[in-house]
């Protein structure tokens, strides 16, 4: 999509489709130490009416359209998803697990990466839209530390994608009834290693959370045919939270996450054509978001959960639950201010008459409070 395409308040037409699924699985412990899960999913999608339906040739023109009446199928997919689960104890507090999985999507999601429209809208497959399809190896080690009280686990992964779609360069991706044929379709790959720790006993608990991962697509007719970086493309991923309970009734929180800037098409060059400066754009997503980051904090104050009174008879303390239970939750949204960036546009400035990145922040800091009850 172009920075600058309107803004249509048209109605589009209406997809509609119906997916079903089935599944078995079994458990087979091959030992004490080995165990084995395994099944296979079934899943179907029919693509139906009521609708005009298109056919494209190569260059994304229509070539046909036939109408389906309210509830007439057009299309069906079907697909078999073998899973398989291994874990095998090494010892009392670790062990190694490895999976495989296939899974078919019929949902899917069209990310705008023009910097300037951060928009994305989902489309269901069709008679030319598959069905996107993964295969996803892991493997992965797990251990626990001090009685259980931490834990610790590495996990790598890598999954082969295919049936991904893009869009033509130029193209409108939104209120477009024909916006099918100005897609591109490409195969895709995503790895990465996951590390968590985590306290999981005592007042203060928490986790500390790192991905280093890369999810890249493969697209003929988008960046010559060579290999780029999906949208959601981030390499760095970090996650800290915390939270510490200072009684039975008051309880503080706090969590921090960070992770590298999406990637983003930004403009290499303008052009004026019939006294129109238009932006120029070359590699796709072959730019970077600033970095995001931000901390939120949370207290709570949590009401008496019993309610004590004495036995006339015994003079025992008897406690008893309250029905009534209500809290309190003061927080912090974003606590330390910072202007991440939701969109970025790129405007001529009239003295210089040069062109410049303008960022837009949606949030600073979000105070809210709170307050939930139940009986």
């Amino acid at each position: 999509m172009e920075e600058g395409a309107p803004i249509s308040d048209e109605d589009v037409q209406e997809s509609y489709g119906l997916e079903g699924a089935a599944y078995i699985m079994d458990e087979f412990k091959v030992s004490s130490l080995f165990n084995v899960v395994y099944g296979i999913r079934y899943s179907n999608y029919g693509a139906m009416g009521p609708g005009d339906i298109y056919s494209y040739d190569a260059d994304g023109d229509v070539i046909d359209t036939t109408t389906y009446a309210s509830g007439e199928f057009y299309q069906w997919y079907h697909n078999l998803e073998p899973r398989l689960a291994m874990n095998y104890i090494l010892n009392d507090v670790s062990s190694v697990k490895a999976s495989y999985a296939r899974n078919n999507q019929y949902v899917h999601l069209l990310s705008n990466s023009t910097s300037g429209s951060p928009t994305d809208i989902w489309l269901p497959s069709s008679n030319n839209i598959k069905p996107q399809q993964s295969d996803q190896v892991t493997l992965g080690y797990f251990r626990n530390f001090k009685k259980n009280m931490f834990e610790f686990s590495v996990e790598g992964y890598y999954k082969w994608l295919d049936n991904l779609i893009d869009y033509r360069t130029g193209a409108q991706t939104n209120f477009n009834d024909f916006v099918e044929g100005d897609l591109l379709y490409g195969a895709g790959k995503a790895y990465g290693v996951e590390l968590l720790l985590r306290k999981k006993k005592g007042d203060f608990t928490g986790w500390v959370g790192y991905t280093l991962s890369r999810s890249l697509r493969q697209v003929d007719g988008v960046n010559d045919g060579n290999w780029y970086p999906a949208r959601q493309d981030r390499i760095h991923d970090i996650s800290v939270v915390t939270m510490y309970s200072f009684s039975e009734r008051v309880a503080a929180s706090a969590s921090w996450i960070y992770y590298t800037g999406d990637a983003v098409t930004f403009p290499s060059g303008k052009y004026e054509m019939n006294g129109v400066v238009y932006n120029y754009y070359s590699e796709r997503n072959g730019y970077r978001m600033p970095t995001y980051h931000r901390l939120d904090l949370g207290l709570t104050l949590y009401g008496k959960k019993f309610k004590t009174s004495i036995d006339p008879d015994t003079g025992e303390e008897i406690k008893k639950e309250k029905k009534f239970q209500s809290n309190w939750n003061f927080s912090v949204y974003n606590a330390y201010a910072r202007e991440n960036a939701f969109q970025i546009n790129f405007e001529e400035n009239e003295d210089t008459g040069q062109t410049e990145a303008v960022q837009l922040s949606l949030f600073k800091a979000v105070p809210s409070i709170t307050y939930s009850f139940n009986f």
